[in-house]
This record gives C-alpha cells, sequence and structure tokens, in this order.
C-alpha cells in the first residue's frame, strides 16, 4: 500500500480564502500616516526656513556692530568706549534673538502636540473601523462554515 502525502498548498490556499484580508484599513492607515509626516515635515521646514532668517538677521547685526569697534579712534579710551557699547547692544541683540528662536520652539511644540493629537484621533478611528469590519467579517465566514458543517 503507498501512502500519498497531502499537499498542504491546496489546505493553507483554502483556509486564506475562507479568511480574505481587507487591505482597505492598510491603505488607510498608510495614507493617514503619509499625510501626518506630511505635516510634520512642513512645520520642521517652516521653522528651519524661520531659525536660518533669524540667524542671518543675528550675524548682520553683529557684523554691522563689530565695524564701530574695528574702526580707528582718536583716543584710546574711545577703543574701550566703543567696545563696551558693542557688548552692552551685542547683550541686548542677543536677548532678542533667542527670544525670537524661543518663539520658533514653542511654536514648533504647540503645531506638533496638534498634529499628534489630531492623528492619534485618525488612528483610532482607522483601527475601530478596521477591527468592526474585521469582525464582521470572521462573523459571516463563520456563519457560512457552520451552516456547511450542518
Amino acid at each position: 500500500m503507498v501512502n500519498k502525502a497531502q499537499d498542504y498548498t491546496k489546505v493553507f490556499s483554502d483556509m486564506a480564502s475562507a479568511f480574505p484580508v481587507d487591505m482597505t484599513a492598510f491603505n488607510e492607515a498608510f495614507k493617514t500616516s503619509a499625510a501626518l509626516s506630511e505635516k510634520m515635515s512642513k512645520v520642521a521646514l517652516e521653522a528651519a526656513a524661520t531659525s536660518t532668517e533669524l540667524s542671518s538677521k543675528f550675524a548682520k547685526e553683529t557684523i554691522s556692530k563689530v565695524g564701530t569697534v574695528a574702526k580707528a579712534q582718536a583716543e584710546p579710551a574711545d577703543y574701550t568706549k566703543a567696545f563696551t557699547d558693542f557688548a552692552s547692544a551685542q547683550a541686548e541683540s542677543t536677548t532678542e534673538h533667542l527670544a525670537a528662536f524661543a518663539e520658533v520652539a514653542k511654536k514648533v511644540q504647540m503645531e506638533t502636540v496638534e498634529l499628534m493629537m489630531a492623528a492619534g484621533k485618525d488612528i483610532q478611528e482607522d483601527a475601530t473601523a478596521a477591527v468592526k469590519k474585521a469582525t464582521d467579517e470572521m462573523t459571516a465566514t463563520a456563519k457560512k462554515a457552520a451552516k456547511k458543517a450542518a
């Protein structure tokens, strides 16, 4: 007597077709993720552009002020005064620019939190819909299988 090995390919194929996978949920999750990435990139790029503008402005102001320090003075005491004026103006300018950078960081933080909260809500809704649909499909498949078995 010859034993014939069972073809498991057909068994697994039949089993897989009995429980079809709906890729809609995965596609929606991908779209949600891509939209979030796009929005986060926009926030980051805007912050980088603003920070670059602030840095450039700060550098230009500093360079223009250095010119007054480098200028030849008639009296030695005038060099001390020029340097003191430069240091004072630079300290004030630095404070203003650091406050501007802090505002950029604060804006990025607020926008990021808003995006993450919205994305969390979207992802939760997508997941809930996917689970409900999968449950409905599994229930329908189980009922069909029970009818066939009976």
